[in-house]
């Protein structure tokens, strides 16, 4: 059987060739731009992602040039800011300086007589010639010496603001010493307590004042405006007789109404404090000597 083949037939053969030739080349030819655009969309990708990661890191050279390159990282310069602390700590603020109180009593002593005693330090103290005790509004009181020669050693009087409100004027602790006096003339006083209501003086009574027998007696004197009263201690040491008078002296009858009495008693007391802590010394013989030689010469 013979085929025969029409043009037509042929040439639509042959088209159909073509087509498929054209559209495989076609299909082949855009894969490879697919492709093509794929790498080159990747590679684009990357490199935005490369820049956008270089320009965060960017900042991080900046902080490391601050510091010197030898030195160590921002942490340990940190570190170096609190060094400073302890120094500051090593030099405390500058405290205030407390006052140191200064005590309460102060210590009286004498070396030409011996004596030594303490007195609180608000009372007034007055030595040698000025040591004469006084009354409030009175004479000096005398001694109470048998015999001349006593010397006047210290006084300490009381403030005039120690008892407000009350009619205290004046009170005193006072010292004296008599080196022409015997052992036995100073058991004795040139005056005594005439208190008793018969006017018969009063004899002298033996007291003990801390560790020291003493002869003692007292003298009373008022009027309208004003009272004293005084108390004489005896004591023979160091060849000598030393006298402690203790005085009080008020506003008397003529005080302002509403002013009360002062306790005598707590001001008596307080004088005996004082003799209480009194001490004798001893006393270099040429020193006694010498006050006995003035004392008899009445101080040429």
């Amino acid at each position: 059987m013979t085929t025969i083949w029409k043009s037509g037939d042929q040439k639509s053969a042959n088209q159909a060739t073509n087509d498929n030739t054209i559209s495989g080349t076609t299909l082949s030819s855009w894969s490879r731009q697919q492709k093509l655009a794929m790498i080159a969309g990747f590679a684009i990708l990357g490199l935005l992602l490369a820049v956008s990661a270089c320009s965060k890191q960017s900042p991080k050279p900046a902080l490391v040039s601050v510091s010197s390159p030898a030195s160590t990282p921002a942490t340990p310069a940190a570190a170096a800011t609190p060094a400073t602390t302890p120094t500051a700590a090593a030099s405390p603020a500058p405290t205030k300086k407390t006052p140191k109180k200064r005590p309460a009593n102060v210590t009286y002593s004498d070396p030409n007589s011996g004596v030594s005693f303490l007195y609180p330090r608000k009372f007034a103290l007055s030595s040698g010639d000025k040591a004469l005790p006084q009354l409030a509004g009175m004479d000096d009181v005398p001694m109470n010496f048998v015999q001349p020669g006593g010397v006047a050693v210290a006084t300490v009087a009381l403030p005039a603001s120690s008892y407000p409100g009350t009619d205290f004027a004046s009170a005193f602790f006072n010292v004296n010493v008599n080196r022409s006096v015997s052992e036995q003339e100073c058991a004795h006083f040139a005056f005594v307590d005439t208190r008793n209501a018969d006017g018969e003086p009063v004899d002298a009574e033996k007291v003990k004042i801390g560790s020291t027998d003493m002869e003692m007696t007292s003298d009373f004197s008022a009027s309208a405006m004003k009272q004293a009263e005084t108390q004489y201690y005896h004591s023979y040491e160091n060849g000598a007789c030393y006298e402690y008078v203790l005085g009080l002296g008020t506003a008397g009858y003529g005080a302002k109404d509403g002013i009360d009495p002062v306790n005598r008693d707590e001001v008596f007391a307080k004088l005996e404090k004082i003799l209480a802590t009194v001490k004798i010394g001893p006393v270099e013989r040429e020193q006694v000597a010498e006050k006995a030689a003035t004392s008899i010469t009445g101080g040429k």
